[in-house]
C-alpha cells in the first residue's frame, strides 16, 4: 500500500471559504439540537414537581459513566410535524443512540416527555423503527425507558397510524430474534403506547408514576361508562401483583434506572465463545448456615431466598416478578462470576408462578443463561379455585417452556419434590444437564399420609355403594402398608442409589460444585466442533 499524498492548500483563500461555510452548518445544526433540549428543559418544574428527572438525566443515570455514545436521529421529525422550521422541534420526541449500558453496547431509546408530554410524532415513529432496525442488523439489546401521553390527537393522521403498527412489529422480531428487550416505564404509556411494555421482554415500572392501560379513564367512561382512577386501571402496583405485565417494581426514577441496569448486567450478554464470567466474589451469608436453613419437616415452610443468599456471589440477588406468583421465586444472581437464573419454591406452584417461571425460562434461553433449579416443592397447587383459574393450561406452559430450553440446567434437590413439581421444576426425567440432592431431599409422586387417605377414601366410597360395611383393620393396615411404602422410596439416598440425580452432596459444597459444573458448560458452548459425514475410521 501506497500513503495518499495530499493536495490541499489550507492557506488558500477557496480553503478558508469552505471551513467558514461549513462551521456555519455545524453551528445551525448545534442551534437545532439545543432548540430540543431548550424544550424539554422547560419542563424542568414541572418534573421537580413530582420527583422525576428529566429525559436527558435518565439517559445519563442508564449509560455506564465516561463511555462512548453515538446518539441518532437526532434532528428527526424537523419540519414534519410542524412544518414551520422556524418553530419546528427536532428529535420526533425521542432520545435515542448506541451506548454501554452495564458494559453491554446496547440501542436506546428515551421517551422526551418534557415535550408534548412525550406524544408520539410521525417523525418519533420513522426514528423507533430505524433503530430497532439497527439493532436488529447489529444483533443489539434494546433498552426504553418509556413515558408517553400515546398518540397526539389533534394531530390524527390515518396513515400515521397504520404504519407506526410497525413498532409492535418490531418489538415482536427483536425478542425472537434473541435480542432482550428491556422497558422501564416511568410514567404513561396508554393505549398503542402500552404495548411497548407488553412486547418488552423485562419491565420496571415506578410505583405511583407508572401508567400503563389500552384505554385510559376517559377513554374508558367515553367507550363504556366505567369509572377508574388511573392506579386502579394500570398502576405500577396492580400490573406488578395482579396483572403479571411488570417484573420490577420500582420506589423512584433512580430506582427504575439501576434496577435495568441490573437487568442488563444479570444477562450476562457476551461474544459467543468469549468468556463471560466476571471475577468471583464469596457470599456475604455463611454457607456453613445451609446446614441450618433447611427443615427436616417438609410441612414446615422453608424461604428457599436464604439457601440463594449462601450460594452467590456477594450474596447479590435480583429477583424477577416478585409480587407476582410470590410461591415460586424466580431470578437472577452470579456463582464464581458465571450470570445464572435460579427457579425455587417457597411453596406450591400455582397458576400465577407457573406462568411466570415459563416466561423467566423464555427469558433466559433468549440471553443464554443456564438456569439452577431449587426443588423444594409439594407440586402443583390442587383445588377448585386453582382449577378455575386454569391450573392445567398453566401448568403445561412451564412445561412446555422447560421441555424446549435449550440453555444448561441444573436441578438440585434440596427439600421436598412431590408430584408433578417434580415434573415442573426439571426433575431427572427433564434432563436437566446435572442434578444432584441435599441428603434430606425427598422424592415422591405425594405424600405417604395423602396416599393412603386417597385410597382410604376410595375403598370407603366402593364399600358405600356396595352396601357393604368397611373392615377398619383391613383399613389401617393398608395405610401403615401404604405410607411405609412411600417412605421407603423417597430418601434421597434410595434415588440417589437409582441414579435418579449424579449424587448426594453436603450442602456446604453446594456452591462449588454448581460453579464447576457451570463452568463444565461453558466450556462445552464455547468449544467449536467439525462434524464428518462418518465417525474416524480406526486404519
Amino acid at each position: 500500500m501506497t500513503p495518499i499524498e495530499s493536495r490541499l492548500d489550507p492557506a488558500s483563500a477557496a480553503f478558508a471559504t469552505q471551513r467558514s461555510g461549513m462551521a456555519a452548518l455545524i453551528e445551525q445544526m448545534q442551534v437545532l439540537e439545543r432548540r430540543a433540549s431548550d424544550a424539554s428543559e422547560r419542563a424542568r418544574p414541572a418534573f421537580a414537581k413530582r420527583g422525576a428527572l428529566l429525559p436527558r438525566e435518565r439517559l445519563a443515570r442508564l449509560l455506564d459513566p465516561g463511555s462512548p455514545y453515538l446518539a441518532l436521529a437526532k434532528l428527526a421529525g424537523y419540519g414534519m410535524d410542524d412544518p414551520d422550521h422556524a418553530t419546528s422541534i427536532p428529535g420526533g420526541s425521542l432520545l435515542a443512540g448506541i451506548g454501554f449500558v452495564s458494559g453491554v453496547r446496547c440501542m436506546v431509546v428515551v421517551t422526551d416527555s418534557g415535550i408534548d408530554a412525550g406524544a408520539m410524532t410521525e417523525g418519533g415513529n420513522l426514528k423507533m423503527m430505524r433503530c430497532q432496525e439497527i439493532a436488529l442488523e447489529n444483533r443489539l439489546p434494546f433498552v426504553h425507558l418509556v413515558e408517553s401521553a400515546g398518540a397526539n390527537l389533534r394531530k390524527y393522521r390515518v396513515d400515521k397510524f397504520i404504519r407506526g403498527g410497525a413498532i409492535f412489529y418490531n418489538l415482536a422480531r427483536l425478542s425472537a430474534a434473541g435480542l432482550p428487550v428491556i422497558t422501564v416505564v416511568h410514567g404513561s404509556s396508554t393505549a398503542g403506547g402500552a404495548y411497548m411494555p407488553g412486547l418488552s421482554d423485562y419491565v420496571v415500572m415506578v410505583r405511583q408514576r407508572a401508567r400503563a392501560f389500552l384505554a385510559g379513564p376517559p377513554l374508558l367512561k367515553a367507550a363504556t361508562g366505567e369509572i377508574a382512577t388511573d392506579e386502579e386501571l394500570g398502576g405500577a402496583d396492580m400490573h406488578g401483583g395482579i396483572s403479571g405485565l411488570a417484573e420490577y417494581l420500582a420506589e423512584d426514577d433512580e430506582h427504575a434506572i439501576a434496577m435495568a441496569r441490573d437487568v442488563m448486567a444479570s444477562l450476562d450478554w457476551a461474544d459467543a465463545g468469549v468468556p463471560a464470567a466476571q471475577p468471583a466474589r464469596p457470599p456475604r451469608l455463611d454457607a456453613d448456615e445451609l446446614l441450618g436453613v433447611m427443615t427436616l419437616d417438609i410441612k414446615r415452610p422453608v424461604d428457599m431466598v436464604e439457601v440463594i443468599g449462601r450460594l452467590v456471589d456477594d450474596s447479590a440477588w435480583l429477583p424477577f416478578k416478585p409480587d407476582y406468583g410470590p410461591a415460586t421465586v424466580c431470578g437472577h444472581a452470579r456463582i464464581e462470576g458465571h450470570a445464572v437464573g435460579f427457579i425455587t419454591n417457597n411453596g406450591p406452584i400455582d397458576p400465577a408462578g407457573a406462568t411466570k417461571a415459563a416466561q423467566f425460562i423464555q427469558a433466559c434461553n433468549q440471553s443464554g443463561t443456564p438456569i439452577v433449579f431449587l426443588q423444594n416443592t409439594t407440586g402443583f397447587i390442587v383445588g377448585r379455585a386453582s382449577e378455575e383459574a386454569g391450573m392445567i393450561k398453566h401448568g403445561s406452559k412451564m412445561i412446555q417452556a422447560l421441555s424446549n430450553s435449550k440453555v444448561p440446567q441444573i436441578t438440585l434437590y434440596c427439600g421436598a419434590s412431590y408430584g408433578a413439581g417434580n415434573f415442573g421444576m426439571c426433575g431427572r426425567g427433564f434432563r436437566p444437564r446435572f442434578c444432584f440432592s441435599w441428603p434430606n431431599a425427598r422424592t415422591a409422586v405425594m405424600g405417604g399420609e395423602q396416599a393412603a387417605m386417597t385410597l382410604e377414601i376410595v375403598a370407603r366410597q366402593q364399600a358405600e355403594r356396595k352396601g357393604a360395611a368397611v373392615d377398619e383393620a383391613r383399613l389401617a393396615q393398608q395405610t401403615a402398608e401404604i405410607v411405609a411404602n412411600f417412605e421407603r422410596q423417597a430418601s434421597a439416598f434410595v434415588t440417589s442409589g437409582l441414579l435418579l440425580d449424579d449424587g448426594v452432596i453436603d450442602p456446604r459444597d453446594t456452591r462449588a460444585v454448581l460453579a464447576f459444573v457451570l463452568a463444565t458448560a461453558r466450556e462445552a458452548q464455547a468449544r467449536a466442533l467439525r462434524p464428518v459425514q462418518f465417525g474416524v475410521a480406526r486404519f
